[in-house]
């Protein structure tokens, strides 16, 4: 997996957490992670320093695992992109290295505005299937911000959607952007209603523009609905985005969001 906030199809879901309940991981294990320390009694990492204050920010991270005494050793890649058949692609080398060491860090990628190559963060999810990204957000004490007590996990699908970036130019001045949903799309709300299940224990409240994209996201909710019959929480469907944002913004506290 890509330790950049994500695990490897759409909606808003949500998960209330008791007040008490300040952490975003149990005691238990995780993820599928069986790795195995080298002769020199530590992990290998793959580690993507990426474009910008990537490599500073890296090397900040390199420094703060040595003082705490984390034993990984970083195997460091560059995802370049390079064209394979006509299209954007990753480095052989850096795939290959994920591949072998199963976790791997992230710095910020680049993305060209308007032209140039696909972005390399996209390229990324779909070459490892990272169809959720985690995102916390909590607060932290001593740190005044303008919300208090917000304490909110953000999953949002990765690899399909608005975000697929499935475009084209039908005419002059005419382009198409093409939203596209697919029935695997339901793993997104897998992995929330396992982490809910798990960690939170408390229901799960699903969101997306079904009212107005009717067969896309329609089609989503439908999945929703058939997943959360697997798992002992329940779920409650909301149909409205912007209701639903004007809610966390209103409650904060206390609200885990899995969204599209």
């Amino acid at each position: 997996m890509l330790v950049s906030r994500t695990l490897a199809g759409s909606a808003r879901v949500s998960v209330k957490c008791p007040q008490a309940f300040r952490r975003y991981a149990s005691a238990a294990p995780t993820a599928a992670f069986a790795g195995k320390k080298g002769s020199n009694g530590k992990y290998t990492v793959t580690l993507i320093p990426g474009d910008g204050i990537g490599p500073e920010i890296s090397q900040s991270i390199k420094d703060i695992y040595v003082a705490a005494n984390v034993p990984i050793e970083w195997e460091e890649v560059s995802v370049a992109p390079i064209l394979k058949a006509g299209k954007t692609a990753i480095p052989d080398v850096a795939i290959n290295s994920v591949k072998k060491n199963t976790v791997a860090l992230k710095g910020p990628l680049a993305t060209p505005i308007g032209k140039g190559h696909v972005s390399l963060n996209l390229t990324l999810r779909r070459t490892f299937n990272l169809f959720a990204n985690v995102r916390p957000c909590v607060s932290i004490k001593g740190f005044k911000t303008p919300y208090d007590d917000v304490n909110t996990v953000l999953i949002r699908e990765n690899t399909e959607g608005e975000y697929s970036g499935i475009e084209h130019e039908v005419v002059d001045g005419v382009v198409q952007s093409i939203k596209l949903i697919t029935w695997d799309a339901s793993n997104v709300s897998r992995a929330m209603h396992s982490l809910c299940s798990v960690v939170w224990q408390e229901a799960c409240h699903s969101c997306a523009q079904g009212y107005i994209m009717k067969m896309s996201d329609g089609m989503f909710l439908s999945a929703c609905r058939q997943v959360s019959k697997e798992f002992p929480i329940s779920l409650m469907m909301k149909t409205c985005l912007i209701v639903f944002a004007s809610r966390l913004c209103k409650t904060r506290s206390r609200i885990l969001t899995v969204s599209w």
